[in-house]
Order: structure tokens, then sequence, then C-alpha cells
């Protein structure tokens, strides 16, 4: 028998066919794949064979083979089980191979499936099997009854007439519940016209009423937002709501009477419409509902999951600011502020504590130390965590700064997760000797020096920017946020004489014991001076060497081609380029060499050298700029002089904000209030917006109105729309 289900050629094609892309690019980014590489690492180094395609198509291709994979296993198996039971036609065995969903192979191999014992296994012990058959050839003249008395058995427990037809329905039953096409007709149906409903269960389990719209309410299954099916699922779990599919009914059992009723007049048409009814109410429909539950929540947790990864990355890529000296400010009321200044680099240079808040309101002394650390260590960016106390915080520093003749910015820093690494034990391995406050204000320093060294030490869930994260599959959440992390790493690169084994554990090909042993060389060592001492890194082979050398970058090294994101594999090539230009390597990022670059022909030179245009353009942007940052194209945070209150604000105010995190309905933009305002979806733009994000990224720099401000509740409602437009 034939098992090899889809042919490797159609298989391509049809991945081509759904990602726009040609079969070419597919194989290749397959065979790539399979042959051990990264993605980051096919995405920056191998885009003549992928024809350039990013990181996120490539994993849409990888994940996509995969599941067709597993669905040729599945069809392999199944038409085996099927085999196996002597019951396997050519029209069936055409079916399974033919799906292109594991649901429609599931719907296939229903009716063939080992069931527990359920009330047709049973009718079918008592040997009603045949009888039920005899039901469905509709016959025009015996009467049921009558035919039933063949089946009266003692000794298989079928005592009377309505036993031999109530068994013989319920066969009927499950027959029609196994049907294939019927299913797949009732799920579209189900899906295309029926409604999701909810009421209320037990409202003292909402105390602050947030499912409170959702106490008695209806909408189709075809419009329901995947916010909304989340909500709804997360009410179900703490059991505030009731949740139900109600289905077009009248419509189906229409359907089914036509598919299964043969002869109207036959005197079994009656027995057989009960049959099929029951079928439905009890088999099917319960069944179904999950079905279409299940798939809506997987929708609604696959955008959650994109929202919280978008998110991300854009807070990963927040541009840093380089060369400063921070003073962090870890804002509390009882245990005092938190204070913390470090160097450029990131090291600390000192930990102090002060209490200008009640109970202990110190606020002279406060101001004391704060101008002292600015003057001795030449401050001019203060970090201050969002958490508790951080208005009141802003407030004091914001008058220490309107005192002083220098000219000193502060900073709110988001500070979600901050906790949760300052208790971590890589905190503790990295202080020891700091309280978990005292990490926790260094941590908000060095967020702001490079937001995404500091961030990668914290698991991605704690950051604060998802939408109903803890109501999504972990295991998936946890795949695309470690991705996202992996990107946006590579996309900037690592120092890897200052990188922490967190950062580096997120380089392509890297692992964490093999991120533990750069870092333990480097301090037995000393720094590296170039590329190639990493070959001798315990457990860094050949292949791991090839996926990550690009993606580390050596600065202050003997060869001048390690600043630079420029792959080893080529550097002849590039010597070569530099050469025939009448230059060195010593002579990257001049001017003389940018202006000879620029009068290249692409196409002719990388004939000539034997490399890609895609590599040679990318080589020739890093000899041009050897230390490119990508975050550096990016529009810096608001600095800030002074302080907003909510009972400054009034409607039509125009402000300048940060957007905090972006969800489904709207964006959460701070703009110096002690609550971040929200710019519902209907406020962000003029045109029709699909989602927030094609309009706003976390991290950007918005304009924004004052709509309208409670300051009962302390909420502030934003718009982006000029009111003068």
């Amino acid at each position: 028998m034939e098992t090899t289900i889809a042919k490797k050629d159609q298989v391509l094609e049809r991945i081509a066919s759904e990602q726009s892309l040609s079969v070419k690019q597919v194989k290749n980014t397959i065979s790539l794949l399979e042959e051990g590489n990264t993605v980051p690492f096919i995405a920056r180094y191998r885009k003549e064979r992928t024809g350039a395609l990013d990181e996120v198509q490539i994993r849409d291709i990888m994940e996509r083979w995969q599941y067709i994979q597993n669905l040729d296993q599945r069809k392999v198996e199944v038409i085996r089980l099927i085999d196996e039971q002597g019951k396997l036609t050519d029209e069936l065995q055409k079916q399974i191979q033919a799906a292109e969903k594991l649901q429609e192979v599931e719907d296939l191999y229903r009716p063939y499936k080992q069931k527990r014992r359920t009330k047709a296994t049973v009718a079918k012990e008592k040997g009603l099997e045949p009888f039920a058959e005899w039901m469905l050839a509709f016959p025009s003249t015996q009467a049921p009854e009558e035919k039933a008395t063949e089946f009266l058995s003692e000794e298989k427990g079928v005592h009377t007439v309505e036993d031999a037809i109530s068994g013989a329905k319920d066969i009927i039953a499950e027959l029609v519940s196994d049907d294939a096409d019927s299913r797949k007709w009732i799920r579209q149906q189900t899906a295309k016209t029926g409604t999701i409903e909810s009421t209320v269960k037990d409202d003292t389990k909402d105390e602050k009423k947030i499912f409170e719209m959702y106490y008695e309410y209806e909408e189709p299954i075809s419009k329901i937002v995947p916010h909304r099916t989340l909500a709804l699922n997360r009410g179900e779990k703490e059991e505030i709501l009731r949740i139900s599919i109600k289905p077009n009914t009248d419509f189906i059992l229409k359907y089914l009477h036509k598919k299964w009723i043969k002869n109207e007049k036959s005197p079994v048409a009656v027995l057989v419409q009960e049959a099929y009814e029951d079928g439905y109410k009890r088999l099917i429909q319960p069944s179904i509902e999950r079905e279409i539950r299940n798939e809506l929540t997987e929708k609604a947790e696959e955008q959650a999951i994109m929202i919280f990864s978008e998110n991300l990355r854009k807070l990963l890529l927040q541009p840093p600011l380089k060369g400063k000296v921070v003073l962090a400010v870890d804002p509390a009321y009882r245990t005092g502020c938190k204070l913390a200044v470090v160097d450029e680099t990131g090291k600390v240079l000192k930990i102090s504590v002060i209490y200008p808040h009640p109970p202990v309101s110190k606020q002279k002394e406060a101001k004391a130390q704060i101008i002292d650390i600015i003057h001795k260590f030449q401050v001019k960016m203060i970090a201050i965590g969002n958490g508790t106390a951080s208005r009141e915080t802003e407030q004091f520093i914001a008058d220490i700064l309107k005192e002083l003749k220098e000219e000193v910015y502060y900073l709110i820093v988001n500070e979600a997760g901050a906790s949760v690494y300052s208790a971590s034990d890589l905190a503790r391995e990295e202080f020891p000797d700091l309280q978990v406050e005292e990490r926790s204000a260094v941590s908000i320093a060095r967020r702001l020096q490079d937001p995404l060294a500091e961030l990668v030490k914290i698991d991605p869930k704690s950051v604060g920017v998802g939408q109903y994260q803890h109501d999504v599959s972990q295991k998936r959440l946890s795949e695309s946020l470690t991705f996202v992390v992996e990107t946006a790493v590579n996309q900037v690169g690592v120092n890897v004489n200052t990188a922490s084994p967190s950062l580096l554990q997120n380089v392509a090909g890297l692992s964490k014991t093999v991120a533990n042993n750069i870092v333990k060389m480097r301090e037995e060592e000393g720094k590296f001076s170039n590329r190639k001492q990493l070959k001798k890194i315990p457990r860094l082979g050949a292949k791991t060497y090839e996926q990550a050398i690009g993606f580390l970058r050596i600065i202050d090294g003997t060869e001048p081609l390690d600043r630079t994101g420029i792959h080893p594999e080529t550097y002849p090539e590039v010597i070569k380029l530099l050469v025939k230009l009448g230059f060195k390597t010593s002579d990257l990022g001049s001017a003389s060499l940018r202006e000879s670059l620029t009068q290249l022909n692409v196409a002719d030179t990388a004939a000539e050298l034997g490399v890609g245009e895609l590599t040679l353009k990318d080589i020739i942007d890093a000899l041009v700029r050897p230390e490119r940052d990508p975050r550096d194209e990016l529009p810096k945070p608001l600095l800030k002089k002074d302080v907003l209150q909510l009972e400054d604000l009034q409607a039509g105010m125009e402000l300048q904000g940060t957007v905090r995190n972006v969800v489904d309905f709207g964006a959460f933009v701070d703009v110096g209030v002690k609550q971040d305002g929200l710019v519902h979806i209907s406020k962000l733009s003029r045109q029709f917006v699909k989602h927030p994000l094609d309009i706003v990224s976390v991290g950007d720099v918005v304009t924004v109105w004052v709509d309208s401000v409670d300051k009962q509740k302390g909420r502030v409602a934003l718009t982006m729309l000029a009111p003068n437009e």
C-alpha cells in the first residue's frame, strides 16, 4: 500500500502559494533549516538562497512545514489503523490523503476509532446492528414493531420490542454522529450562523464587576473579536459566567432530515428522524461546541501572543541612551527610595537610600543627597521607576532640577519585571552584596542605558506589555517570546567583551552552557582580541561558531572587521574589495572609504568577487557604518524636566507621551500623570484602523490631546485626532 501522502514538491508548492513566495525560496529555506542552521543566521547570511526572507517569514515556513509533516504522519497512521480492521476502501484512502487539516483526518477516522462503551456499542453487542441497517434501507411495507420481534433475546437482554427499537436508534444516532460530511457541514454552519452566549453563574465572585457586561450577552460567533473570547474564557474559568454556543438548530435538523431520510413514506421514517435528532443533540452538538470554542480560543490566543510579541519586540529595540552616567531612583514610601548610580558601561558607582516621603519625610536630607550625587558623578540623566510612589518621587526630583544651573533631565522607566529580576538567582549572582530593592534600582538605570541588554535577564512574560497573557497557552507564548528576544538580540549584535551570559545565550547557536563558558574564559584570560579566539571555547564547535560568530562583535580588537556584522566566511572577499579600492581594514567607517564604496557598481563587483549582490550590499553597509546599531535610527525617549498632575489636565490639551502598551482596543500612553491614558482604537486615526499596531508601537513618542478626565476613577481618555483637523 502507498503510504507517501503528500509529495514533497506538492507541499513546497502549497506553502509557496499560501505565503506568496516562490517554490525556490521555500525549498531553499527548508533545506537550510534541515542542515541545522538557525533562523537569525539564515536571515542575515543566506539572503541569496532565501531571496532575503526575514526571520518571521522563515519561521512561518518552518512551522507550516512541520504542521504538514505531522499531518502526513497522522494520515499514514490512520490509514494503517483502518486497514488493520479490514475496513479500508480506495475511496476512504483517497479522502484521507486529500485532507488538508488534522480535523478532517480525525473526522474521517472517527467511525473506526476504538470507542469506550457507548449506547451504540452495547446495542451492537445485543445483535441489533442488522435491525438498524434494515431501518436505514427504509422498507416500504413491514412495520418496525413486527421486524423487531426477530431480534428479541432473553440471553442478550433484548426483552421487548421497545428495547430492540431503542437499541437500533442508538446505533443510527452514532452513525449520524460519526459521518464526516455531516460533521463538517454542521461545524461550518454553526460557526457561520450560530451565536455565543454568556449568562451570570455567580456574581459574588466578581467583586469589581469586571465581567458585568457579560452577565447577559450574546454575539454571532463569526463576529466575536479575540480579546472578548479570552474575557469570556476567563469569566468561565473563575466560575462567574456560564458560556454556551447556540446553533441554528432548525436549519441543521432540516439538513440532517434531507441527508438521512431516504423515504418519507416508510414506516421507519419517524424512528430514523428521532435517531438523527438524538444523534445531533446528544453527540454532535456538544462535540461541535467544544471544537468551536477551542478554535475561537486558539485564534484569540494567536492574536494575544502576536500583540505581546510585537510589543515586546518594540520594547527590546528601544533606543539606548549611550555614554551617560545615570542616577536611578526606585521609589517607595516607608522603606525609602533606593538610589543607584551607574557609569557609562553600567558599572555600579554608588548605592544609597533617601526618605523624602511619609511616614519618614526627611525631604531636606534627601534633596541634599540628590544634589551631592548629581555634582559628584556629573549626572545628566535620572531614571525614576514607575511603581509605588513614582509620581511623588517625580515631583520631588522635578522640584530639585528647577533649582539646578546645569541641564539635568529625568525619565520615567517602566520597571515591570524589575522586582522579578531583583529576586532571581541571576541578580543574586550578579550583585551578591546588594539587597533586592538596591538591585532593582541598578536594573532601572541599566534599562535606560541599554534596554535590550537588561530586559533579556527577565522572563519576557513579566515585562508588562501583554494582554491576557495568563489566559493563553504558556508553551506557545514562551516559544513566541523567546523567538522575539533572539531575533532582537541578533539584529542588534552583541559585544562579546561586555555581554552578560543572559545576552550571549540569545545569540544564534549559543546555549546557556556555551554562553557561560565565554564569560568564564573572558574573566580568566582577559578580553578577546579577535573572533578566532572563540573557537577555543569549550563546547563551541565548528557549526556553532559558524552560526554565532557574525553576531558577536569585538570592538577594540586586532582585526577591524570583527567590529562589524560581516561574517568571517567572507573576510577574503572583503579584503580583496578593499585592496581593489586602495584601502585597508583600518580605514573602516572613514569618509574616503564611504565615498569610494558609493561609486561601486554592485552587480559587476559582486560577480568579480564571487559573492551575491545582497551579501555585497550588507558588506558595503557594514564597511560604511562598522558599529551600526539599528536602534539608533529610532526616535529617542521623551526626556522631562517638569511634572504634570491629573488636576492640570483639561479637555483639548496637547501633550507628548510615550506608548507603554498596545492592546486590541487601543493604546495606553504615558503622558506624565499617575495613570496611563487610553487612546481608543476609534481615536487613533481618521481612517479605518484594523488594529492599533498598524498605527502605534510600544516606545513610540506620540502627540495626543486630552479627550476627557475622570478624576474620581483616575482615568484619562486621550485622542490622536487633532481637534482642529
